[in-house]
């Protein structure tokens, strides 16, 4: 097995997620390595790997490249014959913008409900959220209910993509917060939530020793 995928913690990164789970789901074999965040040592050990000393990185053999969304287009080139990205020419397109809106956007929704994938579903009342997060649910809202609808669901654009592995982080967020969602919203995030690669991905984060408090005490 050459490829080995170098994440953070489980519990709390969203960005290692991305390319795990699209791994998983397409059926890449990779070896995992977890790096937990805020240790001593593990900036020293991520800069092994990448110059920028932050999980994900992606090992082929000798070769390494990082940033989860560079990852993505890495595999969808090694592995042309899996289907990374929709194969029609303006999803594809659509596709990619909308992973390049997710890895430069909402940061609103981020800062007010951070990522920890072993939260226990539990009330968040909306006054957590400030004017500037309602408005990035509402934009994720209508990704989720408009996109399914046309490409013929249940993921973005039918089948699982890259862009249904860069959005299943905030699908989690959703559910922890538990925040009120549209119908259509939630089929889509019950979707996400049940691939039993992302059952797996938080079973794993539950199980870690690992315990950043500020994250845990929201």
């Amino acid at each position: 097995m050459s490829l080995t995928l170098f994440i953070a913690n489980k519990a709390y990164s969203s960005w290692s997620f991305r390319p795990w789970l699209l791994m998983r789901v397409m059926d890449i074999p990779f070896a995992e390595v977890v790096t937990p965040l805020y240790v001593e040592g593990s900036r020293e050990r991520m800069l092994r790997e990448a110059p920028t000393g932050k999980a994900p990185v992606l090992r082929d053999g000798d070769f390494a490249v990082w940033d989860s969304l560079a990852i993505i287009e890495y595999l969808a080139e090694k592995f042309a014959e899996k289907p990374v990205w929709p194969r029609a020419q303006q999803a594809r397109a659509l596709a990619r913008s909308l992973c390049a809106e997710m890895h430069s956007g909402f940061q609103g929704l981020r800062q007010a409900c951070p990522t920890n994938f072993r939260r226990a579903r539990r009330d968040a009342p909306l006054p957590l959220l400030d004017e500037t997060a309602r408005a990035d649910l509402a934009r994720i809202e209508a990704i989720f209910s408009e996109t399914p609808a046309r490409y013929g669901g249940p993921f973005l654009f039918g089948a699982f993509s890259a862009a249904d592995a860069f959005f299943a982080p905030v699908v989690v967020r959703l559910d922890a917060y538990a925040l009120e969602l549209q119908p259509a919203t939630r089929a889509y995030c019950d979707a996400i939530l049940n691939l039993p690669a992302c059952v797996e991905w938080r079973a794993g984060a539950r199980a870690e020793s690992w315990v950043i408090e500020k994250w845990e005490n929201i």
